[in-house]
Order: C-alpha cells, then sequence, then structure tokens
C-alpha cells in the first residue's frame, strides 16, 4: 500500500512538473528560443570575426615585410609605394610601422627634410601611443642636428630630458650636439653635464658627454 501511495505521488508530481513545464514554455518559449539563436549567433559572428582579424593582420604583415626586403635591396621608391598602402590600409599596428619606416627610407635615401617631415608628423599624432611618438620625435631631433636648428631640435625633446624620462640621455644628447653645433657652448655644457651627472645614464653615452666636456673647457668657449 504504501509503495501504491508513493507511486501515485511521485506520478502526480511530474504532472505537476510536467503542466509547471508547459506553462511556462507557453509564457516564454519564444524569448527562450530569441536567447538561444542570439548566443548561437554571436558565437558564430565572433569566430568569423576573429577569422577575419587574423587574416587582415597577416596580409599586413606580409606587405610590411614585403616593404622591408625592397628597402633592404635598395629599392626604396618600391619600398615608400608599399608602405603608403599599408599606411591606408593596413591593420592593427602596422598603419604606424609603416610610417615609421616610410620615414627611415626616406633618410636612407638622402630625403632628408621629408624624413623630419614624416617623423614630426607622428611625434604629433596623438592617435599614436606615446611611446611611439616619443621615439619619433627623437628621430627627428637627430637629424634635425645637422640640417636645423638648436630650436628645432628643442621643440622635438626638450620636455623629454627630464629626470624620469626614460629617453632623457638621448633627449639631452641631442640638445647638447645640437647647442654645439651652433656655438653655443654654455648651453652645450649644460646638457651634458646632465648627462655624466646622471647615474643612470648609459656608459656610452657618459663617455661621449665626457669627451664633449674635456673639449668646451679646452676651447675657453664656456667660463
Amino acid at each position: 500500500m504504501v509503495d501504491n501511495n508513493d507511486s501515485f505521488i511521485r506520478e502526480v508530481n511530474e504532472e505537476l512538473r510536467s503542466e509547471q513545464m508547459q506553462s511556462v514554455w507557453k509564457r516564454f518559449g519564444l524569448i527562450i528560443i530569441g536567447v538561444a539563436v542570439l548566443i548561437v549567433v554571436g558565437t558564430a559572428a565572433y569566430r568569423g570575426y576573429e577569422y577575419w582579424h587574423e587574416g587582415r593582420a597577416s596580409v599586413s604583415g606580409d606587405r610590411f615585410l614585403t616593404a622591408l626586403k625592397l628597402a633592404n635591396e635598395g629599392k626604396s621608391e618600391d619600398a615608400l609605394a608599399v608602405l603608403a598602402v599599408l599606411e591606408k590600409e593596413g591593420h592593427g599596428a602596422y598603419p604606424v610601422l609603416a610610417r615609421l619606416r616610410a620615414a627611415t627610407v626616406m633618410a636612407e635615401k638622402g630625403d632628408t627634410s621629408g624624413a623630419i617631415a614624416a617623423f614630426s608628423a607622428i611625434g604629433k599624432d596623438t592617435s599614436v601611443m606615446d611611446v611611439v611618438r616619443s621615439v619619433a620625435r627623437m628621430r627627428a631631433a637627430w637629424l634635425l642636428i645637422d640640417t636645423g636648428t638648436y630650436e628645432q631640435v628643442s621643440a622635438e625633446v626638450e620636455s623629454m630630458a627630464t629626470p624620469l624620462n626614460a629617453l632623457r640621455h638621448s633627449a639631452r644628447e641631442a640638445l647638447g650636439l645640437s647647442a654645439y653645433k651652433a656655438g653655443d657652448m654654455v648651453r652645450a655644457r649644460e646638457w651634458f653635464e646632465q648627462i655624466t651627472e646622471d647615474a643612470e645614464a648609459p656608459r656610452n653615452v657618459a663617455t661621449r658627454a665626457q669627451a664633449l666636456l674635456d673639449n668646451i673647457a679646452a676651447s675657453g668657449k664656456a667660463p
């Protein structure tokens, strides 16, 4: 008798659960189906985007390698043409890399003014990462040492010649060399002394700075 009662109770419970499920399905069935479809479609879209993203990055990478090969072979104009396309159509970091490499190719083929303008433009582009902008400004400054004025060099890198900046040593050296070239030995000495007094200055940079300080002292032009 007990077994029959238990069986009856289980059957009743199953019926209740079945009725409850039917009720829930009638009320929320379309929503449940919609959510399931969204999950499937979303997953498919994400996988599709990943495939598309990887494909574009791969194409950009191949183009960049082609440009490097052309530049290494001395085919500057061909390299610049590939880099120009990559700058416009590239994916991920490749457009910025293309701009940097194009500026370098310009410098290598003797177009110093074009290279300076390109590096300087990257340095002023707020859409580019700060570290890349700093490197570009540094490249522009070093080209300007031979072709520009101290003021032009200063405009590019003096803001980086501060105690906590990772590029301060190169910035100070560029400023010191520019001042030295301009005949402003007092200002040149100030920059070179900042290098030699910085315990974290690379040995080769500190050695060059000290050699120039000795030359300035021997010249007697910086009392």
